[in-house]
């Protein structure tokens, strides 16, 4: 047997498998990036939530009742500025005004049966947050947090749908630079308001009413 014949025989595979924790290696690190980037990017709330826009019970305007009408958000969601939680509004709400307006409507005719049977109507609530964030609405809106800033132009939508990704990330931005999204406390829901200067003006509320954002878990994970 040549000598070169004795030096291949002494391994039991080939040479070239010598590469293969290389390989495997590198392999395995370009999976895990793509498999981060997947779910960081690809399945974030930003393109998994925005746009969400469930149907409803009952089909409801808020172009009509809040834009062209011009009813304030706090007539319908009444607690708002009280409470941590956006109430729906009850039966009742809809029927201070359709006891008398157009109460041949088939849809107000179901509004009718909910106020008198007792029974709510099962409105598909459209902003959705986890039940281990804690948000406060009160809280914000007393601060000069517009309505805008989380659920857009709501006067201008016909159907509900959610603009913000409403996402860890998100809230910790606008932690960050609440200067953005600050508006003096009587305009929180004037949707089409806008400052002359935002940073300027965002800068002065944060002075005059002392406000710290904070960014550690306990603020919202309690």
């Amino acid at each position: 047997m040549s000598e070169s014949g004795k030096s291949r025989s002494r391994y039991t595979f080939p040479q070239w498998t010598n590469k293969l924790p290389v390989f495997l290696t590198v392999g395995g690190l370009i999976t895990l990036c793509f498999v981060v980037f997947v779910f960081w990017y690809w399945l974030s709330p930003k393109h998994t939530d925005v746009g969400y826009s469930p149907k409803q019970p009952i089909p409801y305007s808020h172009r009509l009742h809040a834009g062209q009408m011009g009813i304030d958000c706090r007539y319908c969601h009444s607690q708002i500025e009280r409470t941590g939680v956006a109430n729906i509004p009850a039966t009742e709400v809809c029927m201070n005004c359709h006891k008398m307006v157009k109460t041949n409507s088939p849809y107000i005719k179901k509004i009718k049966e909910s106020y008198d049977s007792g029974k709510p109507i099962p409105w598909v609530r459209v902003h959705l947050l986890p039940d281990y964030v804690y948000f406060n609405h009160a809280r914000h809106l007393k601060s000069g947090i517009s309505c805008v800033s989380c659920h857009g132009r709501v006067d201008q939508m016909d159907v509900v749908h959610q603009v913000q990704p409403l996402s860890m990330g998100w809230c910790l931005e606008c932690h960050r630079h609440p200067e953005r999204a600050l508006r003096p406390t009587e305009f929180i829901t004037k949707l089409d308001w806008a400052a002359k200067d935002q940073l300027e003006m965002g800068r002065k509320i944060m002075a005059e009413k002392q406000i710290h954002t904070r960014e550690d878990c306990s603020t919202c994970h309690r």
